[in-house]
């Protein structure tokens, strides 16, 4: 898979972030899916902006995404598409009563502006609120994510989690068989061989991953509405500073490299994952900067094998980003894509290592393959 960064947010200095405008992914659409095609990439992860989709309260305007629409279309490429990938439109308060049923709302307009171009022969897919965990951490604990505060992540977890739950209803009103990701990262945080009295705090730094999903399936705090109807397919964001040694400053973890030999394989922490949730995993973003990107997906490829021919039900894994961005802090040129920005009328310069790991990883996959053949689509959850 292949997933194009698609962050709308404010930065702190009130700075709107818009990476699908600044990588020219909207005006090259249909350029960019052809060569995710050609590429074999059949399956991406892609964006609506709701920024720019609702303007003025209640008024719904898809023009920003007609062609990432038809590019996907043409090529023949399966879609999930993020519906709330940080970005929240400046008349939201995501801490007000009513911000679930905006985003209910919001949501049935995309589902309808969706469907009515949808001629896949498979359902429609989405992912409601990417990473509810870092967007609460973010927004509502470091004040680096709008709404901006401190000390209220779990107040504004809890308001993200109540507005995937009326979202999904509200798609399941229009489309009725879509399906759904939650992609959450996945993390690793051990106890610093130094301060091993840190073990208490080590470990709820590391079951704070789950907290969001478990909120979604009912497991903890009924009252927002959870049940395991809402849990379909469970997506992992895994990148190289995903595992770390606590600290009780979080600015002072010391990230592990994965040549350390404390460093928990990846293939591990995904049978973990499948047993707590009993359901389909994807890893839905992963990917490293620089010269180390191919030696990154190689790892992680060959990770996610090794997990599946042990029985985890791992059924891909999405290079994110796909295409070379700017950062969000500072607008310096992220070499972390299998492709770089466009020239003028859309070529982008692929990045040879990464796309021979690639084709690596799909012979490795047809060699390791138990039976031969890889399954085209996920089979629909049974609860």
């Amino acid at each position: 898979m292949g997933g194009f960064e698609c962050s709308s947010h404010r930065r702190p200095s009130g700075r709107r972030v818009d990476v699908i405008d600044a990588t020219r992914h909207d005006h090259f659409a249909v350029a960019d899916y052809a060569r995710l095609c050609a590429a074999g990439l059949l399956t991406a992860r892609d964006g609506l902006r709701w920024p720019l989709i609702e303007r003025l309260p209640g008024t719904y305007d898809f023009a920003s995404a007609v062609l990432q629409l038809e590019g996907s279309r043409a090529a023949g490429i399966e879609v999930i598409w993020d519906l709330l990938h940080y970005g929240v439109p400046d008349h939201i308060d995501v801490f007000a009563p009513e911000f679930p049923a905006h985003f209910a709302a919001f949501a049935a307009a995309c589902t309808s502006f969706l469907m009515s171009r949808h001629t896949g022969p498979g359902p429609l897919w989405l992912c409601p609120v990417n990473e509810i965990s870092f967007f609460a951490w973010g927004g509502g604990e470091v004040a680096y994510l709008p709404p901006f505060v401190r000390t209220e992540g779990d107040q504004l977890k809890r308001a993200l989690v109540r507005a995937a739950i009326a979202g999904m209803d509200a798609v399941w009103a229009v489309a009725p068989d879509a399906r759904f990701i939650h992609a959450e990262p996945l993390i690793e945080v051990s106890v610093h061989p130094e301060r091993p009295h840190e073990e208490h705090d080590a470990r709820e730094a590391q079951d704070s991953q789950f907290e969001a999903l478990d909120m979604l399936s009912g497991r903890v705090s009924p009252e927002l509405g959870g049940h395991p109807r809402y849990l379909d397919v469970i997506g992992v964001n895994y990148y190289p500073y995903n595992q770390w040694h606590h600290h009780p400053d979080q600015q002072q973890h010391a990230v592990l490299p994965p040549t350390s030999p404390l460093y928990r394989p990846l293939r591990e922490m995904l049978a973990e994952v499948a047993a707590r949730y009993d359901r389909p995993i994807l890893i839905a973003e992963t990917g490293s900067e620089d010269e180390t990107r191919a030696p990154w997906f190689e790892m992680v490829a060959r990770e996610a094998l090794a997990a599946r021919e042990a029985g985890v039900p791992v059924h891909g894994v999405c290079l994110y980003p796909v295409v070379n961005h700017p950062g969000w802090d500072d607008d310096r040129h992220c070499h972390n894509g299998l492709w770089d920005y466009p020239d003028a009328v859309g070529n982008r310069a692929v990045y040879e290592p990464l796309a021979h790991a690639l084709s690596e990883a799909r012979l490795q996959e047809a060699h390791t393959s138990a039976t031969g053949v890889v399954p085209d689509r996920l089979t629909p959850v049974r609860w």
